[in-house]
Formats: structure tokens, sequence, C-alpha cells
């Protein structure tokens, strides 16, 4: 009778994970790792799916990770989408294991011309954090709606793509936008330092240059060495940096410590460099985090 009982349990669990409606049909599922994502497949396919988003917001994506029961959901769904390249540290095994049972799984950052990082223990690895550079994010949009619409039975395909198309709209006038921010910058006070390697693709985009990492990694999951930190700390010396973005999910002490042993005048300003946020000012979708970002680093270089 117990087994019986185990079994029937299991049953009525996995028609839950499976999002089943009152008339016994299937829910479309699509799981997205990272919030950033999130925000952006809700936008192109929440009217049409349940989209379920994983990571938290003000979490860190290189070291969160997931309950069995988001386990279970991503080897339920009928799309995972993903970053890729090494980001969601904690959850890749989970993704692989899924795809490896049939999931279908869309990393999004292989597939937008990624880069490379340049300096440091990761350099010449490939850079997962394409998100900063709006125009590969309007590419992203395209990719995420083509995906659902190859691979979610029950859409409808016209309205996914409508979708995408308004939203990719509006991250083609953000994309513009930061450019007629960003101009305010004087060539000469275009360089920047990070909490860790984060922004390659921001500097690409709108012609900056990133002259150091407080940790010299394209993770967070890594530690700077004494000798890290006096080379940066000779490196803000020469270049006159004014600022120092560190990530406001991340304890900021290092670059407290750098800033104040500097020499030199240098602010720390914070930003929603890898997660969406609960704090203001606002981070609470990917299009509100780029602006905050955008008026953060604008302010931070001109000395505002």
């Amino acid at each position: 009778m117990s087994a019986l009982f185990r079994i029937l349990a299991a049953l009525v669990l996995a028609t839950a994970a499976a999002g089943c409606t009152d008339a016994g049909g299937s829910v479309p599922s699509v799981v997205v790792t990272t919030d950033i994502l999130g925000d952006v497949t809700r936008a192109v396919a929440g009217g049409e799916a349940e989209v379920t988003v994983l990571m938290k917001p003000d979490s860190d994506p290189h070291s969160f990770g997931v309950s069995a029961q988001e386990a279970a959901r991503i080897e339920a769904a009928d799309l995972i989408v993903y970053n890729g390249l090494g980001l969601e540290e904690g959850v890749l095994r989970n993704v692989e294991a899924a795809r490896k049972g049939g999931v279908p799984a869309l990393a999004v950052a292989e597939r937008v011309e990624p880069i490379t990082f340049t300096a440091d223990e990761t350099a010449g690895q490939p850079d997962p954090h394409f998100w900063t550079d709006p125009a590969r994010m309007a590419r992203a949009v395209d990719l995420i709606a083509e995906q659902v619409v190859a691979h979610v039975d029950g859409v409808d395909a016209a309205a996914v793509r409508a979708a995408a198309a308004a939203y990719r709209g509006q991250v083609e006038q953000l994309d513009a936008w930061v450019g007629q921010q960003v101009a305010t910058v004087p060539d000469q006070a275009r360089r920047l330092v990070t909490n860790h390697h984060v922004l390659g693709y921001f500097a690409r985009r709108y012609g900056f240059e990133v002259v150091g990492a407080v940790i010299p990694s394209g993770t967070t999951l890594a530690s700077p060495s004494a000798s890290d930190l006096k080379s940066l700390r000779d490196t803000i010396r020469r270049t006159g940096v004014k600022a120092i973005f560190a990530d406001s999910s991340q304890p900021d002490r290092l670059a407290q410590v750098l800033a104040s042993e500097a020499g030199v005048d240098v602010q720390v300003v914070p930003l929603f460099s890898e997660s969406l946020s609960r704090r203001t000012p606002g981070a609470a979708t990917y299009l509100e985090m780029v602006r905050s970002n955008t008026k953060a680093i604008v302010d931070g270089l001109n000395g505002r």
C-alpha cells in the first residue's frame, strides 16, 4: 500500500511540475537561468508560455544554484534559455543533463558573436557578459523568439514574433540612447576599472578601454593576490581613472580598500552589472538596468 501511495504521489508531483491546466492540457514551459534573460524572454514569450526564471534578483550568476524542484522544472521544460559560455557555473550540470535527456536548450551568448577576455587569468577565453552591449541583446531577442517558435508547442508563432519585434525596437532605441549619453565622456576619461571583467562588450560597443579589474578574472569566484592589487593600484595612479565600478550584488570591500590605497581621488560606483535588482535606482528590468548603469558610468567618469 505504501508503495502504491508513493507512485501516486510521484504522478501528482510530475503533473504539477508539467504545469497542467484544469482542462488537462499542458501549459508550454520555458525555463530561463538568469534573471536578465528571464526578463527578455518574458517580453518575447510571456504571453504564450509559462516562463520560469531560476535566478533571483540581486544574485550572482556565477554562484547561484537550484533546488531539487527547480532541477525538475529544467528537465520538464519545452525549452531552456541560458546564457552559456560558463556564466551559470552552479547550474550548468543541470542544463547539460536536461539537454542529454532531449530538452532543447539555447545558449544565447554563444550565438551573438562572443568576444574573448583580453587580460589577466581569463585572457583568450570567451566572455559571457554580452548583455552589456544592447546591440547584441537585440540579436538575442530574435534568437529567443526563433527557438520558442521552433520548440514550444502550442504557442502562437505570429504573436511571439510580434512581441519580439516590439521589444527589439525598444532595445535598439536603448542602444542609441546609451550612445548619446556616453558621448559626453571625454576621450581621455574613457577608461574603466571594474570589480571583475564584466564590461568588455560595453567597452567595445561604445569606445571605452578596460584598464583593469579588482578581481583579475571573468568570474567573481576568483580572488586577487596582493601583487594583483598592487598592479591595479599602479594602473589607477598612472591612468588617472576617476571611478571603480563594482557590482551592486557583490561586496565592494576590496574595491573600497583599493580606492583608499591608490593615493588618488577614486570613487567606488555600484552597478547592476550581472543581475536585475529590487534596489533603487531601478534595475527591475533589463531596459531599466542598462539606463541606470549608463547614468552611473557617465557620472562616475565625468566626476559627478
